[in-house]
């Protein structure tokens, strides 16, 4: 049976609280005309009182004059209209006609405004007003029961004190209602922040990869490109078989050079996917590992830098990406040797696998001067980024005895780490 009326009573449910939002919605834009509404009907339940003299079946005495009812419901409706602007003090103005009420006896119905001011209090309040106005409605309660004490004074008392209970409770339980509300939307409002500074935080981490990668691979590229140009114009007027070989050997580079860019550019074709989503730079495969060292340094000394390296350990056990890291780090210190260390130079290479980690050195007998502007370039930067995503080191400078020296330790990766 219940499967026969739930749609039914979700809707109803859901139409309810449409209702409601609308209500408050317009009772935020002109809280006047509520309180004006609420006024009127709470006056129009005093006059149903005061028509025809209905208050005196209820009233505890009768002996009034005919004017006093009026005035005390006028007292205690009116002031309703300002119960938000300054609830407390129109609290203590219903005090007045209140305590009048309950001291002549005439149990006037307009006497509901002090529930209606509470519940306000309750929920919109600090908890210090609430108990003041709490107060006052108490006393009057109290003065009604002592100067009029027909019969046990508890069944007098106690029941109108826990109809004021009932009425604060309940706007203290709405009052807590829409504290949680509002702390769930602040909450919701966060993680949508959160989320939205993570993705951002994603996508500028990808696109320093991604700087890093393509000025390791067009910066290299390109300095080999150029040596070898070199060579190849300087032979061509003496030996035609080098030049030939030199031009080869610059179609092989440029072509590599071009198939790595395709694989790094690829990432960026949907610019419109989650950066989260999107493959680390380390999984696009093929991607250069230690066994692809013996290619570069070929090149580079096609490109006209003798080169020699040494090797010791064994990198077996590295990750994709350490490799990754450790072959652009020598990508890079070649590349500025080939840029900046000046005619004749020489390097060497020494990598070591060690229990700790993997330390590498590459030194040359260039001139000893910094690569790039002043404060190292993007090369070095580059260089100590990839070291210290590893948790290593990288350390740059000139020789003493002329030259210049990087020496990078990348610690040896914990069990488990990719």
């Amino acid at each position: 049976m219940a499967s026969e009326w739930s749609p039914g009573t979700l809707s109803l449910t859901r139409r309810f609280h449409l209702a409601v939002r609308r209500v408050r919605d317009f009772d935020a834009r002109r809280p006047l005309v509520w309180d004006l509404l609420l006024t009127g009907v709470l006056a129009l339940v005093a006059l149903a009182d005061l028509l025809g003299g209905r208050w005196k079946l209820t009233a505890h005495g009768t002996d009034v004059p005919g004017w006093l009812p009026w005035l005390v419901s006028a007292g205690l409706v009116l002031p309703v209209v300002w119960r938000r602007r300054a609830p407390l003090a129109v609290m203590c103005a219903l005090a007045v006609p209140g305590l009048v009420d309950g001291w002549t006896g005439t149990a006037l119905e307009a006497g509901a405004s002090r529930l209606v001011l509470l519940y306000g209090i309750a929920v919109r309040r600090p908890s210090s007003e609430l108990v003041g106005a709490s107060a006052l409605a108490a006393a009057q309660i109290a003065v009604s029961a002592v100067r009029w004490p027909e019969g046990d004074l508890d069944r007098q008392l106690v029941p109108n004190l826990m109809t004021c209970a009932v009425v604060v409770l309940a706007g203290i339980a709405v009052r807590t209602r829409r504290d949680y509300t509002a702390s769930l939307l602040e909450r919701a409002r966060q993680l949508e922040v959160e989320r939205d500074q993570q993705a951002r935080l994603a996508a500028a981490a990808e696109r320093a990869r991604i700087a890093r990668e393509m000025h390791d691979i067009i910066g290299h590229h390109l300095s080999v490109i150029t040596g070898l140009a070199d060579g190849g114009s300087y032979a061509a007027r003496k030996n035609p078989e080098r030049a030939t070989q030199a031009l080869e050997a610059i179609g092989d580079t440029s072509r590599e050079a071009l198939g790595e860019l395709r694989k790094l550019l690829g990432m960026l074709r949907d610019a419109t996917a989650d950066p989260t989503q999107r493959p680390a730079l380390a999984d696009l495969a093929p991607q250069p590992a230690l066994a692809d060292l013996d290619l570069l340094l070929g090149r580079v000394r096609e490109a006209g830098l003798p080169v020699r390296a040494t090797f010791s350990g064994q990198g077996a056990g590295l990750s994709p990406g350490l490799q990754l890291a450790v072959y652009r780090i020598v990508q890079e210190a070649l590349t500025n040797t080939l840029k900046h260390a000046g005619p004749h130079a020489s390097a060497e290479l020494a990598l070591a696998h060690t229990p700790h980690g993997v330390d590498l050195r590459i030194t040359d007998t260039g001139l000893g001067t910094a690569p790039g502007p002043p404060d190292g370039g993007q090369g070095l930067a580059g260089m100590r980024q990839r070291a210290a995503l590893y948790g290593g080191t990288l350390e740059a400078g000139p020789l003493p005895s002329g030259g210049w020296r990087v020496h990078a330790h990348l610690p040896a990766e914990r069990s488990g780490q990719q």
